[in-house]
């Protein structure tokens, strides 16, 4: 089971607050849920509740440097299920579920934003921004309070560039692309490393990955060598005096 208190926390990361709350029973359950996963060195990223299969309280969470991983979800659902047992902020009976953000993952902190810049995203705005509430196009960082956001469905004459009030957007998600899918992978890559290094899990270099030892210094300089051989035939046959070579 993984520790995810291990090394360093970013504790301005953990306690960042979210963009986009949810209203009613997932209200509730998130003012239960945030004080017990911070205390665990995570943070809430969305509550989703659907009636799919009975009834499903999906929580998406995830460490300040953005990873999770399976031990994660385990670990959490095993401190959260009995809290939300005593708690009770739903009226029925529920499932629940523990689950990453995902690759193309909902951006709900100013931290998001300035994260995936560069990348693909869909916005969908509370308040209309130029009478128009949804918007496609590359991150192109932050501004004080607002998004910088390349559109791409631009026409010639147009500006492709908005910005758009952080307070005023009601969902925004990144789009998978090819770039996204090899950026998440290296960041998985790189934070299980650093996981292993802070539990001293680091596995040992491979055996074909060890260094040659180096030759000793006072090892004896061969006496066989062709040069020899060449010199012992000159020799045997008058032509050069061994003694003083050529």
């Amino acid at each position: 089971m993984t520790d995810p208190t291990a090394g360093s926390v970013d504790t301005d990361l953990l306690a960042e607050p979210r963009l986009v709350v949810e209203p009613g029973a997932a209200a509730r359950v998130s003012a239960v849920a945030t004080p017990v996963l911070q205390a665990m060195g995570y943070r809430l990223v969305r509550i989703k509740i659907s009636g799919e299969s009975g009834c499903t309280v999906q929580i998406m969470a995830e460490r300040p440097d953005g990873s999770m991983q399976i031990e994660d979800c385990e670990a959490i659902s095993k401190a959260l299920s009995p809290v939300l047992d005593v708690a009770d902020p739903i009226d029925r009976a529920y499932r629940l579920e523990i689950s990453s953000p995902g690759i193309d993952r909902p951006l709900v902190r100013r931290s998001d934003f300035e994260r995936f810049a560069g990348h693909l995203v869909k916005i969908e705005m509370a308040v209309a921004y130029q009478g128009r509430k949804r918007f496609r196009g590359t991150l192109a960082g932050v501004e004080g309070g607002a998004v910088r956001l390349h559109r791409e469905d631009t026409k010639a004459d147009e500006d492709s560039s908005v910005l758009l009030e952080m307070e005023d957007i009601a969902e925004a998600r990144l789009v998978l692309t090819d770039e996204l899918v090899a950026e998440s992978m290296r960041r998985g890559k790189a934070a299980e490393r650093e996981l292993k290094r802070n539990l001293g899990l680091e596995p040992p270099a491979a055996p074909h990955a060890h260094s040659h030892k180096p030759k000793p210094a006072n090892k004896p300089v061969p006496k066989n060598t062709k040069q020899h051989r060449l010199a012992a035939e000159k020799a045997r046959r008058g032509e050069i005096d061994p003694d003083r070579g050529e």
